[in-house]
C-alpha cells in the first residue's frame, strides 16, 4: 500500500525527563509523527534543530540556561520553515502570549492527549494555528488582544444572523444541545453550523472561534 502522508518530524524540550518520557508514550504507535530529538533546554533546542532540521519544535516554555520564548524567536529568525508549539501549564497565560508573540503557531498543555496532539502537530505543520482545547476565556481574550497574528490571515468572514447568534454562544461556553434548545433547533443542525464557522474563521476547535470572535469584535466578554 503506498504511504498517503509523510511523516512529521518532531522534537521536543523540556527539562524533565519524566515529561519527556510521557511524551514518547502519546507518540507511541503514531506512525504520522516521529520524534527525532530531544532538548533539556533552549540552549541544547537551538543546536539540536540546527543538527536534524526538524519539522516541528515541541517546546517547553519554562527552561533553564535559555526558556521558550528566547529560543523560539532565535528557531524562527534561523529556522523559519520550522513550525514551534509551546507546552504550558494552566496557570501561564501571559507566557503562552509571549510564545506566540515570539513566533509559535500553537500551545498545548502539559497533560494533553495523544489525539489532540496529533491535530496540533498536523495544523501547525500545514500552517495553521491550533490553540488548545482547553483554553480559559482570559487566555482567549489576552491572545485576541495581542499582537499574535496566525500564519494564514483569514479575509473578513461575513456571518448569517443565525451563525452569529451560535458564535456568541459558543464564546459563552454553551454545548451544541443547549444551543440547540435555546435556538430551538436539532442538534445536527447547530453541529452543521458550527463546522462553517470554524471553516470560515480558520479555526479547527471551539477556541480558535472564541479567539477570532474576540478579536474581530464578534463578541464582548
Amino acid at each position: 500500500m503506498i504511504n498517503q502522508y509523510r511523516t512529521i518530524k518532531i522534537v521536543i524540550a523540556d527539562d524533565h525527563a519524566i515529561f519527556r518520557d510521557g511524551f514518547k508514550v502519546l507518540l507511541k504507535n503514531q506512525e504520522e509523527l516521529e520524534l527525532i530529538g530531544e532538548a533539556n533546554d533552549g540552549k541544547e533546542l537551538i543546536e539540536l534543530t540546527e543538527r536534524v532540521q526538524p519539522d516541528v519544535v515541541i517546546s517547553d516554555i519554562m527552561m533553564p540556561e535559555m526558556d521558550g520564548i528566547a529560543a523560539c524567536k532565535i528557531i524562527k529568525a534561523q529556522f523559519p520553515e520550522v513550525k514551534v508549539i509551546a507546552l504550558t501549564m494552566f496557570n501561564d497565560d501571559n507566557l503562552v502570549v509571549e510564545m506566540l508573540e515570539a513566533g509559535a503557531k500553537g500551545y498545548l498543555l502539559k497533560n494533553t492527549n495523544k489525539n489532540e496532539l496529533l491535530l496540533a502537530t498536523k495544523t501547525v505543520h500545514d500552517g495553521g494555528t491550533y490553540y488548545c482545547s482547553a483554553t480559559s476565556m482570559k487566555l482567549s481574550r489576552l491572545i485576541a488582544e495581542s499582537r499574535f497574528t496566525p500564519n494564514r490571515p483569514q479575509p473578513a468572514a461575513r456571518f448569517t444572523s443565525r451563525e452569529s447568534d451560535i458564535i456568541k454562544l459558543v464564546c459563552e461556553q454553551y454545548t451544541n444541545k443547549e444551543i440547540a434548545t435555546k435556538l430551538g433547533l436539532s442538534i445536527r443542525t447547530v453541529e452543521s453550523h458550527r463546522e462553517k464557522i470554524q471553516e470560515k474563521t480558520g479555526s479547527k476547535n471551539s477556541i480558535g472561534v472564541v479567539v477570532y470572535a474576540i478579536k474581530h469584535k464578534l463578541y464582548v466578554p
